[in-house]
């Protein structure tokens, strides 16, 4: 498979197949595709897994893409303007998204249900106890809320987040929440009353536009009935 990325922040990414290769996709995330691409809705894996990843912000069932007779091409369009990320998966590649992050994948990629080991993360983290991992093998690509900025860490280095701005991470990283210092700080100081911990070693990818963020900057300029 051939891909490109286009579209700047209104990002969508075109995917050239070979005759016979399939892709994934949920949420109806398919824009447009050539004739010969033959749709298929699976629960890809079982009802179990379907429930899971129904649990994790996504949908039921899967959307199978397989080109058929010959070279098909497909592309995905992000839901929201900001960036979309390739991501080779593989064993021992494993990546942890955000809700709702996951866009496509080649079909040999697996995507299943994250939950926090800690429940104090799951429970006060920016993006809840159940997020998505990426498993398997072959290239994914996940849609992420405005631009993406990323950072290595090293064993025991720590980053220290604001809810949602986390958008994915290495598998080898692990999380936790760390409440706000003083009492002042939590009433006053309008950052909520606790932030995500991120330890190494693995990459993280920190988006500078999450929905929530941008869903609470305009509510108060929606009319609402009275």
């Amino acid at each position: 498979m051939e891909y490109t990325i286009e579209g700047g922040t209104l990002p969508v990414v075109i995917c050239q197949l070979g005759s016979g290769e399939a892709m994934i996709t949920e949420r109806g995330s398919m824009s447009w595709m050539s004739p010969n691409m033959q749709m298929e809705t699976t629960s890809n894996g079982g009802i179990g897994k379907a429930l899971g990843r129904m649990f994790a912000g996504e949908a039921l069932f899967q959307n199978r893409y397989t080109a058929k007779g010959g070279p098909g091409l497909i592309a995905f369009a992000s839901s929201f303007p900001g960036s979309i990320r390739p991501f080779a998966i593989a064993p021992g590649r494993e990546i942890i998204l955000q809700k709702s992050g996951f866009l496509a994948a080649e079909s040999s990629v697996k995507l299943s249900v994250f939950f926090q080991k800690k429940i104090g993360s799951g429970l006060f983290g920016g993006e809840g106890f159940i997020m998505q991992r990426l498993s398997g093998q072959g290239l994914a690509f996940a849609e992420f809320d405005g631009h993406v900025v990323e950072y290595d860490l090293m064993p025991g280095q720590s980053m220290v987040v604001d809810t949602g701005y986390l958008a994915a991470m290495d598998a080898t990283c692990s999380m936790d929440i760390q409440a706000v210092p003083g009492v002042k700080n939590m009433l006053f100081g309008g950052e909520g009353l606790f932030n995500t911990v991120i330890t190494g070693p693995g990459k993280i990818y920190l988006q500078t536009m999450p929905i929530s963020a941008v869903a609470g900057v305009i509510r108060p300029f929606i009319p609402t009935g009275k």
